[in-house]
């Protein structure tokens, strides 16, 4: 044996029988160890040889046996000794054999430390079992706050929309009256003035005032040192006195100085008709009319500031500007507000297209892009880094939108269901409360409804007045089941009722999720900040190849992974993101801003809608059924305790339309076209690509 080689150890492993008895192995190995225990050689091949008995065995029990025999045998103390040696292939075989040691202790140990780390598991399984379900009840009640905040707040917008249009109305008002009242200041003020002059001119002996007996007042010019009263200055004061004839007659009257406007539309302003001056018109010239001479001016201060003449007319309004002459920044579109119009941006380098939908001007009126200024963010971006990044051959081949969203599409689930969402879960509900098969379920449902030809078997052995006692039980059973009114109303009503609650409680978490999603996303002002950035950053790419755009549809936001830099190494989205991080720190987890967005995501509003129309329907049913029975206890207390839980959904369902309503516009979408299952994943998506 001492002689054996390596090699001859290896291949007398195939050779060992497993049946050897163990004597016979202990009596081998003890004398291997006492004749070669001097020899390098030899000791090699008794290790080579001992792991081939011990190891080589399949039996994990007969392995531990035969290596506690050679324990026995001084195994163990005599590989210690061994460990010093020299020789490279002794120190291989020794390693080899310590290396498929069985220690029963340690395994045992390590069991027991098994076990108990399962029960550990399986205990803190149970733990995050029940934790989860406190946190969704936590989040549930949580989502209901929201909400009611959120439907408090959209009361208290309307509310202050209301007073607003008040304000507005009762602040034009206030306006029309002050002005109303500022031009009755003045008037008066005039009268004053006028009646000043007036009466300054009186006491000069310039003219001379006579009140009529209707109340009018005549103001006459006093005569000239002549003893003869002007015509003009009789026509100019408005009196209705005439000169005497002989006077007239021998005297000629001088041409009529012009008229005194400012007096008579003073005191017909402000007086209002109470008294007045009237103004005959003035007599014809003689012929030939000679040239009339300028108006000698009365004395007095009232002349000094009296015109001389009518003002002349206003001159006419401006030509309107020509087109093109006016401000180049705005542009008004009939029946919107102004839009700025974009300035083009010239670019050092080529920049690739980024193949957004845009909005149309006149669509963007109302919504978040209305509200935001692009070409500010550019003033503080480093544009000259970004066309370094982005510039010419940045991207691949056109990327087409349509195949993108395909795409997104086909991430959904491979199983097919052909029915409504929330009617499956309706039937889910239903089939685990009966505990049963669906093949039970419906065995159990032909059984018990009876068919036509079961009712008219039945009816004839009624009719023939035979004992019902004859009959088996399960007849007796159909013929009573057969005879109740309404049979299948009143299974409905039953199934409504046993439904209800379970309905309830599953459609409103779904509607609280929908108006706490619509109401966060368009109430953040940091996801608009964000939308503001990649408009300015799309325009800067687009503008020189197809103009800047005023806005963009929400499914461009998937686009922001497919755009990449020259070197491939990061898209767009990469660069806002580090464009946010370094200079708009304060918008960076806007994400936080937007409310159960994943939940939304899930519901099918419309399914929802309609499952509320038919709680409503099924209420109805219940209340027709409880008129033609009130006394049904058990209607009556349904009805009571749970009309007022389908009023309050209803409410919230209305409340969830719009406020998705208001969201989808907002954004510049289409309700119709744009279901919540397309809308709220284009920010969940668009979320965890930002993240």
């Amino acid at each position: 044996m001492g002689d054996l080689t390596g090699q001859q150890c290896s291949a007398g492993q195939g050779q060992l029988q497993h049946q050897e008895e163990p004597e016979l192995s202990r009596g081998v190995g003890k004398s291997l160890l006492l004749r070669t225990g001097s020899k390098a050689n030899g000791t090699s091949s008794v290790v080579c040889f001992i792991n081939i008995v011990v190891h080589s065995v399949e039996d994990m029990n007969f392995r531990v046996h035969l290596q506690y025999e050679f324990t026995k045998l001084g195994l163990d103390e005599y590989l210690d000794k061994l460990k010093h040696t020299e020789s490279d292939k002794l120190q291989v075989q020794i390693q080899a054999y310590l290396d498929n040691v069985f220690d029963v202790g340690a395994l045992l140990e390590d069991a027991e430390t098994k076990n108990a780390a399962l029960e550990r598991v399986e205990e803190l399984e149970e733990n995050i079992s029940h934790l989860s379900e406190k946190l969704q009840d936590t989040e549930n009640e949580a989502m209901a706050k929201i909400v009611e905040l959120e439907k408090q707040l959209m009361q208290r917008n309307k509310e202050l929309d209301v007073i607003r249009e008040i304000y507005k109305d009762a602040n034009s008002q206030v306006h029309t009256l002050r002005k109303m009242v500022k031009e009755k200041e003045e008037a008066i003020q005039r009268q004053s003035t006028l009646e000043k002059k007036i009466h300054e001119l009186e006491k000069q002996g310039t003219i001379k005032i006579q009140k009529k007996g209707d109340g009018d007042i005549s103001i006459l010019p006093v005569a000239l040192a002549s003893g003869m009263v002007p015509a003009g200055a009789e026509a100019a004061a408005g009196t209705c006195v005439t000169p005497a004839a002989g006077a007239a007659s021998s005297v000629p009257l001088p041409p009529p100085p012009p008229p005194l406007p400012t007096l008579a539309a003073a005191s017909e302003a402000v007086q209002n008709g109470p008294v007045t001056v009237p103004v005959p018109p003035p007599p014809p010239p003689p012929p030939p009319p000679p040239p009339p001479p300028p108006a000698p001016p009365l004395p007095g201060p009232a002349l000094d500031s009296a015109p001389a003449a009518p003002l002349p007319p206003p001159p006419p309004p401006s030509a309107p500007p020509l087109p093109g002459t006016a401000s180049p920044t705005v542009v008004f579109n009939s029946g919107l507000a102004a839009v700025k119009i974009k300035k083009p941006i010239k670019t050092k380098f080529r920049m690739p297209v980024f193949n957004w939908v845009a909005l149309k001007p006149n669509q963007i009126n109302g919504t978040v892009f209305n509200e935001i200024d692009d070409e500010r963010i550019l003033e503080d971006l480093n544009v000259d880094e970004f066309e370094e990044i982005f510039k010419t051959k940045a991207q691949g081949p056109a990327i087409d939108l349509t195949s993108s969203k395909q795409k997104i599409t086909q991430k959904g689930s491979n199983k097919v269901t052909l029915l409504d969402a929330n009617r499956a879960k309706n039937l889910a509900i239903t089939l685990r409360k009966a505990g049963k098969t669906a093949d039970e379920i419906c065995k159990a449902i032909h059984v018990f409804l009876p068919t036509e030809n079961e009712v008219k078997v039945l009816r004839l052995y009624e009719r023939e007045r035979k004992p019902i006692e004859n009959l088996s039980d399960e007849d007796r059973f159909m013929m009573q089941f057969s005879k109740i009114e309404r049979l299948m109303q009143k299974m409905t009503i039953m199934a409504f009722i046993g439904n209800f609650a379970e309905s309830i409680q599953m459609l409103t978490p779904q509607l609280h999720a929908i108006i706490a999603a619509s109401v966060s996303i368009k109430s953040s002002q940091k996801l608009k900040k964000i939308l503001e950035i990649i408009l300015a950053l799309g325009n800067y790419m687009n503008s020189s190849k197809r103009g800047a755009v005023y806005g963009f549809k929400l499914q461009s936001l998937d686009l922001l992974l497919e755009t990449k830099s020259t070197d491939r190494k990061q898209t767009l989205l990469h660069y806002i993101s580090n464009v946010v991080k370094e200079k708009y720190q304060h918008v960076s987890l806007f994400y936080n801003e937007l409310h159960y967005v994943e939940k939304a995501a899930a519901v099918s509003l419309e399914n929802v809608l309609l499952d509320v129309k038919e709680l409503q329907r099924g209420l109805d049913l219940t209340k027709r059924e409880y008129t033609m029975h009130d006394h049904n206890t058990m209607l009556k207390e349904f009805i009571q305790n749970n009309e007022g839980k389908l009023k309050k959904l209803q409410d919230d369902a209305k409340i969830a339309q719009d406020a998705f309503d208001d969201a989808v516009k907002y954004f510049g979408e289409n309700p119709k076209t744009t279901p919540p299952s397309v809308f709220f994943p284009v920010f969940v998506r668009f979320v965890k690509a930002y993240k």
